[in-house]
Order: C-alpha cells, then sequence, then structure tokens
C-alpha cells in the first residue's frame, strides 16, 4: 500500500513539474499580450477531446473503456454475491436442523450453488464407502469438501481480477496521455515560432483530461475491488460454516453406525 501511494504521489509530482516546466518557459509579457480571442472557444471536456492528438484520444477512449468495465463488473458481481450469500444462508439453515445426511440431499438435489454441491459431494462419498462411516470416511469427505469449497471461491472471485489490473494501470496510462499532451505543447510552440497562451493551452489541457480520466477509472476500480473482496471472503466463511455442518452430519450419523452395531452386538 505505502509503495501504491508513493507511486501515485510521484505520478502527480511529474505532473505537476512538467506543467511547471512549460509555464515557465512563458515569458511574462507574452502572456500579458495573449489576446483572449485567440484562445480556443470551446474548452469543454468533449470539445478538448476532439482536439486532441489520434494517441491522447486513443488513451482517453480506453480508460473511459476502463471505467465501463470497472461498473458492469461491479453490478454483476454484487448481484451474484447477494443471490448465492442469501441462497448459501439458506442451506446452512437446513444443515443446522437435526436431521440426516439423505434428507439433506434429497432437499439440495435439484440444487448447484456451492452448498448443494458441498452437500452431494459429501454423500456420493457416502454412497462410495457403502455407508462405512469410519475414520478414513471422514478424511476422505474431508478432502472432497476442501476441493469444493476451493473450487467454488475461484468461480465466485472470477471476473475480481481485472478490477485490480485497472486501479494499478489506469494511473500510469493517464500519466501516458500527460506526457504526451505535453510534448505536443512544446511542439506547438516550436512550429509556431510563438509562446503565446493560445499555442500551448489546449496541449495543458488535454494533459490534465488525460490524468483526470485516469484517475476516474482507476479510484472506482480499487475501491470497488476492496469491497468485491470482502464480499467474497464474507462468502468463503459460509462455505467454511457449511463444509464444518457436513461433517458435524457425517460425525453424527457415525456414532449413530456404531451404536446400532453395539447394539445389535448385545
Amino acid at each position: 500500500m505505502l509503495i501504491r501511494t508513493f507511486g501515485r504521489s510521484s505520478q502527480l509530482s511529474i505532473v505537476v513539474q512538467l506543467i511547471a516546466v512549460v509555464t515557465a518557459s512563458l515569458p511574462s509579457s507574452s502572456l500579458a499580450a495573449s489576446d483572449a480571442a485567440l484562445l480556443p472557444r470551446n474548452l469543454s471536456p468533449w470539445g478538448m477531446f476532439e482536439s486532441a492528438d489520434i494517441v491522447v484520444k486513443a488513451v482517453m477512449v480506453g480508460l473511459a473503456f476502463a471505467s465501463l468495465v470497472t461498473w458492469t463488473v461491479w453490478l454483476a458481481k454484487t448481484v451474484e454475491i447477494r443471490r448465492k450469500t442469501a441462497l448459501a444462508r439458506q442451506r446452512i439453515g437446513l444443515l443446522e436442523r437435526d436431521t440426516q445426511l439423505a434428507e439433506v440431499e434429497q432437499a439440495s438435489r435439484d440444487g448447484s450453488d456451492a452448498v448443494a454441491q458441498i452437500v452431494q459431494s459429501a454423500s456420493r462419498e457416502a454412497a462410495l464407502s457403502g455407508g462405512m462411516f469410519d475414520d478414513g470416511f471422514k478424511e476422505r469427505t474431508a478432502l472432497r469438501l476442501e476441493r469444493v469449497e476451493a473450487a467454488m471461491s475461484r468461480q465466485i472471485a472470477r471476473g475480481t481480477g481485472v478490477l485490480a489490473t485497472i486501479g494499478a494501470t489506469a494511473p500510469f496510462v493517464g500519466l501516458f496521455g500527460t506526457v504526451w499532451g505535453i510534448m505536443n505543447a512544446f511542439i506547438g510552440i516550436s512550429e509556431a515560432h510563438t509562446t503565446n497562451l493560445a499555442v500551448v493551452a489546449p496541449g495543458i489541457a488535454e494533459a490534465l483530461l488525460a490524468t483526470a480520466l485516469g484517475l476516474v477509472a482507476a479510484i472506482p476500480a480499487v475501491v470497488i475491488y476492496n469491497h468485491l473482496t470482502r464480499s467474497i471472503a464474507s462468502y468463503r466463511a459460509l462455505l467454511g460454516d457449511a463444509s464444518a455442518m457436513v461433517m458435524l452430519l457425517v460425525s453424527r450419523e457415525g456414532d449413530r453406525s456404531l451404536f446400532r452395531l453395539a447394539r445389535a452386538a448385545e
């Protein structure tokens, strides 16, 4: 976190230094003599985008697309996590009742959610073991549940990596647009053989717009990624609770089986 903060602070300092160099290159007399009529009339964001260089336009379009992807992932994953969390809580409520593994498996046979997969995996191992609820069965069941839990955790986290990528790279992409815009400002000064503000202002405005779009894309991506990470961690905790409840059912049925065998031996 300190490295990321230091890196972004360095980017902002670079932008400030570049603008300071351009401003310092303008004589005060030429700034005072600049005619307002020479300045671009349309300095709105869209006007600056239309007058920007093709490279700066590509940077802006890419950052806008990254921002769109960020909000799309947020909406899709929020709906998915809420739906799966509610269903997991419902399944766990069924597991907390004093019931048997076969009854729970029957209730979740048609389900494809994570907790239903956990129950079905334990029931499948019970069927393959021939109803022998010994220590080996418990170990095999625990291994199955760990695999199912890991697979469902990977599934729920799918798509969040792009948010981390956008949050890490968008400021650098915006900085690239900033450097390119200021470079165009220097080229404009050289070609026009003047230090008039009307020549320099568009390039600086385009550069700052690229930086702003980079921050607009990066900041929500980082915030949304952290929020989704916490939500996914809570969902994984629910899966851990479901696995523990299934193992409790398996342990109870093992004790009941041993008790029945002991009664039969008497």
